[in-house]
């Protein structure tokens, strides 16, 4: 039996160790059961299992539950504990009954020391039970609770009293006129009819808590009740002694109540793993008979009068009293149960307005649809949400609202949410288009619930939402000027052409288009204008394309253009179709626009690139971009395809540029000086400042070379101010050695535009040297068609305010030659060097250079002639009127120390002159002597 009680404590994890728990404790019982059915063999062995088996099991009880409250009952700690002090009672008055029988061999006394063990059994059991009892939040539920002990234990005493009761004490008091054993004879039954009434009264208010530990428990009590009802019935009482099959019932009772504890703890461990909950269907019933017990326990109050009145007999008057209360409680608790009826039906109508109050109110579509999709109610705002009212769409198909495109979704959406597990997923969120009254399609979201089978719908309108969101990403994802695709969205179709099912096309093409000259409309006739010109130029763009095509905006002038592959395997002839889309694209963006009443005239560049096996849409994109820049550099107005060696020569020039970038900052740059020699004497008249870079390789590159491979307008800039400074430093240097020789510094007209060198920096430099007036000249390059004249000629004229003479570099090769001599205040004309290198071969070149030289004899200008390189362009050049000349013909460029040895001897030898005259340095050039108080102004 202690292995039995360690058995029954053990606390196991698994399912089947408690399984193996329930059967062991069967096989135990039933064991017990055969041997008291068979008589154990011997009465000697009977008798010790009747008496100290059943103590022992009592025993095993009391253990099991008063572990269990050590350990962890909770707030039902006290239950178990009175459950415990039970069983003790029981065990200690069967071990008094076995010391009569079996130690003492003696009959058991009436009464005896085992009667009030036994009598002490009921009390704590009773009160256990009423701790197990769901607690009533009222004094009404109270007094439910003690009218419902007493109709049931009213009852039980009525029917048997009627039945055995009134024999028992009628003899009790016959056979001896003592009043303890009549009251012994009485206690036991009238002990057991109260814990049974107990017993099926707590059976329908049991606690929440440990549910299954209080149902072992109650069945336990039950048991040993039943078994006890046995033996004081009259048929059982004088016959019985122990060992009988009845004691097999007691040693039940308390195994079944020591496994209570244990078992149930297992099963609420079980019970609290995740899993999908159980339906209980003993619930309903369960109610049903709550519900029923009074009338139940009427009918056998009722039952227990018959018999008395069918037997013939006198109605005891105990009958008549106990079934007087049970009919007058009967009727106090219906009277209570109406009382609480009539409230609970008040404050129901008054949740049921106010829960209607909220639906009808609501601005959300509240619906529930049958499990066949039948809509069997919808609240009143679909009037005003849907534009339907409410009585019309109730018996309709939900899907007969839904639009086709989204049913399939939707169905496919209910279905996985009606198979999950409720506890999982409770709700779900759907998103489709219902129709309205008007027959347009609306937006709608909905709350999806499960509903007796069915769905719950809580639906709001969100097609505003919807439309804000579709904007917000067209805005996102387009150009706000010309409504065409930006970069992100051109990208991302890049991406999605150079992928999945187009990915080995390589017939594929980017188009990056720039507008010539657009920055000029934006400079003449405003930015407004420009709008207006990017916004034809867009829909132009757009209606070239084809539909599957995609044309966009970059930003600024720049367009693209995506042309989808057709799956040719004809390169060749796709890169010539390819190039007549661009090529046509070209001529339409290059036609006259229309703003206001102006007519604008811009040229596009286009570069073409075609998609490469495993190239990424970036690469591609920079591709065209490149064939974009070749295009612009080779002319404007053309297209380009994209070549790997131009990918080679923007690594080439990004590298040179970094490396102007350190040169510039570690002083890598020289500063030479070519004389300009008077042609008429060979007297220096002027030093031109030319650049050089020895770079780390010991290579000496001149401007023209990595000016034109680095492209750096910033490095340019940079550099063309080190030359300024520089120049007018080592000049003032000179003028105060004894040399004073003016300086010759060649800048752009865009470079004296972007303020490169404004009017303040250069009258600061002049001021901060000490440079003398008309020392410094300024050779302006004729080369740029974008140059406004207006701001150059205001720029030229505050330069020569501050002494600064003006000579026009490039003279004979400028589009714009003739123009700039109208306008510019020019002293110097400088003729270009082509012209120079065949003015002795080329007649023709010998009639354009006597003529230019003419036009600048008349107009009172000094000239010089760049490249003299040879002694027969010397006699050529003075024999037109050339007055200076700056080339290998007298000199190159000079370092310092040399060219102050030049400026020593102060003359070069000039072929066709016998005998030169020395002369001092700049001492036969008016241009340099003359006077800064006026301006000299060419006519016009």
């Amino acid at each position: 039996m202690s292995a039995l009680g360690a058995l029954l404590a053990t606390r196991s994890e698994s399912g089947s160790t408690g399984m193996r728990s329930r059967i062991l404790l069967g096989l135990v019982c039933a064991g017990y059961s055969v041997g008291a059915a068979f008589g154990w063999g011997s009465p000697q062995v009977a008798v010790f299992m009747g008496d100290f088996g059943l103590a022992a099991a009592a025993l095993v009880a009391a253990v099991s539950c008063f572990l269990y409250a050590r350990t962890g009952a909770g707030r039902l700690r006290p239950a178990w504990l009175l459950f415990s002090l039970s069983s003790l009672m029981a065990a200690c008055g069967n071990a008094v009954w076995g010391w009569y029988e079996v130690i003492l061999g003696v009959p058991v006394p009436t009464p005896s020391l085992a009667d009030v063990f036994f009598l002490c059994f009921a009390p704590p059991a009773i009160v256990g039970l009423l701790v197990l009892a769901k607690r009533p939040v009222t004094r009404a539920g109270w007094v439910c609770l003690a009218l419902d002990a007493w109709l049931i234990g009213g009852s039980l005493l009525t029917l048997a009293w009627s039945l055995a009761l009134a024999h028992t004490a009628h003899m009790a008091g016959f056979q001896d006129a003592s009043v303890a054993p009549a009251a012994l004879s009485l206690a036991y039954p009238l002990l057991d009819i109260v814990l049974v009434s107990m017993v099926l009264a707590l059976h329908f208010r049991r606690a929440g808590v440990n549910r299954s530990a209080v149902n072992t428990a109650i069945a336990a009590l039950a048991l040993t009740v039943l078994s006890d009802a046995v033996f004081t019935s009259p048929l059982l009482r004088s016959t019985y002694h122990s060992g009988q099959l009845l004691d097999a019932g007691w040693f039940a009772g308390s195994l079944l109540l020591a496994y209570a504890p244990w078992g149930a703890r297992r099963g609420s461990r079980r019970s609290a793993r995740p899993g999908p909950p159980r339906a209980t269907a003993s619930r309903p019933i369960a109610g049903s008979l709550a519900a029923l017990t009074p009338y139940l326990a009427a009918a056998v109050c009722t039952l227990g009068i018959l018999y008395n009145v069918v037997d013939g007999r006198r109605v005891d008057r105990v009958v008549i009293f106990t079934g007087c209360t049970v009919v007058l409680a009967l009727v106090v608790r219906q009277g209570i149960m109406l009382l609480d009826n009539i409230s609970l039906t008040q404050e129901l109508a008054q949740k049921e307005n106010h829960f209607r109050s909220l639906v009808q109110g609501s601005s959300d579509v509240i619906m529930i649809a049958a499990p066949n999709g039948t809509l069997r109610y919808v609240s009143p705002a679909a009037a005003g949400v849907y534009g339907r009212e409410a009585e019309g769409l109730v018996g309709a198909e939900l899907s007969s609202i839904i639009h086709p495109d989204d049913l399939g979704r939707v169905v496919h959406e209910v279905r996985r949410f009606l198979a999950a597990p409720p506890h999982e997923e409770p709700t779900t969120r759907i998103e489709c288009r219902f129709r309205s009254g008007t027959g347009d399609w609306l937006n709608v979201e909905s709350t999806v619930n499960r509903h007796q089978g069915g769905l719950l719908l809580n639906s709001r309108d969100v097609t505003e939402r919807v439309r804000l969101q579709a904007q917000l990403q067209h805005n996102a994802e387009h150009d706000p000027l010309t409504d065409l695709p930006n970069r992100a969205l051109f990208t991302a179709r890049v991406r999605q052409a150079l992928g999945g099912r187009r990915a080995g096309d390589l017939g594929t093409a980017v188009l990056f288009i720039d507008l010539d000259g657009f920055k000029q409309v934006n400079d003449t006739i405003g930015h407004q204008a420009g709008d207006e010109l990017l916004i034809q130029a867009g829909r132009r763009l757009q209606d070239s394309v084809r539909a599957g095509d995609t044309a966009a905006r970059l930003g600024g002038d720049e367009f693209a253009a995506l042309i989808m592959g057709d799956g040719t395997r004809d390169q060749g002839a796709r890169e010539y179709q390819v190039h007549e889309i661009a090529d046509r694209l070209r001529l339409t963006l290059s036609q006259p626009y229309r703003i206001g009443a102006s007519e604008v005239r811009v040229a596009a560049s286009i570069g073409v690139a075609f998609a490469e096996p495993a190239i990424s849409p970036t690469d591609l994109m920079r591709n065209a971009d490149l064939a974009m820049y070749r295009a612009k550099a080779g002319g404007k107005d053309r297209v380009e395809l994209y070549a790997p060696q131009m990918q080679a020569d923007v690594v080439r020039r990004s590298e040179l540029a970094t490396r102007l970038r350190t040169a510039l900052r570690d002083g890598e740059f020289a500063l030479l000086h070519q004389p300009v020699v008077h042609l008429a004497s060979g007297s220096v008249a002027a030093v031109a400042a030319q650049a050089r870079w020895r770079s780390a390789q010991g290579i000496l590159f001149t401007p023209a070379e990595f000016l034109r491979v680095s492209g750096d307008d910033d490095r340019t800039a940079e550099l063309g101010r080190w030359l300024l400074e520089e120049a007018v430093a080592q000049a003032a240097d000179r003028a105060r050695a004894g040399h004073p020789v003016a300086v010759s510094v060649r800048l752009s007209a865009a470079r004296l535009l972007d303020a490169a060198p404004p009017p303040g920096s250069i009258e600061a430099l002049l001021t901060r040297h000490g440079l003398p007036s008309g020392a410094l000249m300024i050779e302006v390059a004729d080369s740029d068609p974008r140059v406004s004249f207006d701001a150059l000629e205001q720029r030229l004229v505050a330069l020569r305010r501050l002494g600064v003479r003006i000579a026009l570099d490039g003279f004979g090769s400028g589009f714009a030659a003739i123009n700039a001599l109208r306008r510019l205040p020019i002293d110097v004309l400088k003729l270009d060097r082509n012209l120079v290198e065949g003015v002795v071969e080329s007649a023709r070149l010998h009639k354009i250079t006597s003529g230019l030289l003419r036009i600048a004899c008349d107009l009172g200008l000094q000239s010089v002639a760049d490249g003299v390189d040879v002694p027969e362009q010397v006699l050529a050049l003075r024999a037109m009127g050339c007055t200076h000349g700056q080339g290998m013909a007298f000199s190159g460029p000079l370092d310092e120390y040399r060219l102050r040895r030049a400026l020593v001897r102060g003359e070069f030898p000039v072929p066709g002159i016998p005998s030169p005259r020395p002369v001092m340095a700049g001492g036969s050039i008016p241009l340099l002597t003359g006077s800064h108080t006026e301006t000299p102004v060419p006519p016009t």
